[in-house]
């Protein structure tokens, strides 16, 4: 019954329960393996995106300084072509340069925070999936010493 149940009940706490009741006749130390390996599995599962995210968070400041280096490029492309250099000829280039930087970090910002929770249910999900382990593995313990003398 726990096994059928396990088999339809979807997420990762139940995958891991049903591989170390699928080896429960195979004795505790089969299905502690069963259940670690899996384990780590699910985990690696839960985890896969997550390097997308910090790809972004490092590239969204670069991507801003290098609208920086653009606006100081048109800045300097116009002060050579006006052959003057007033804060009205520099206005344009600067405005650039702070504009790209400034969306850069929002966009780093907004994603880090989104990694961080996106983080902790991770993490939330990893110790549920540990403390379930650690109760199939005591009932597992109790079944072997109730039902195997």
């Amino acid at each position: 019954a726990a096994k059928t149940v396990c088999r339809n009940t979807r997420g990762p706490v139940a995958s891991i329960c049903y591989q170390g009741l699928m080896r429960i006749d195979e004795g505790i130390d089969v299905v502690e393996r069963s259940v670690v390996s899996y384990g780590g599995v699910q985990a690696g599962y839960l985890e896969k995106g997550c390097s997308w995210i910090t790809l972004f968070i490092a590239m969204a400041p670069s991507l801003g300084f290098l609208g920086t280096v653009i606006g100081m490029v048109q800045a300097f492309d116009k002060i050579q072509q006006v052959g003057d250099i007033s804060p009205t000829v520099v206005a344009g280039g600067m405005k650039v340069a702070l504009i790209t930087t400034i969306f850069g970090l929002i966009v780093a910002l907004i994603l880090q925070v989104f990694y961080n929770y996106v983080l902790s249910k991770i993490e939330a999900s990893t110790s549920e999936m540990e403390d379930s382990s650690i109760s199939l593995l005591d009932m597992v313990i109790k079944y072997d010493l109730k039902y195997k003398k």
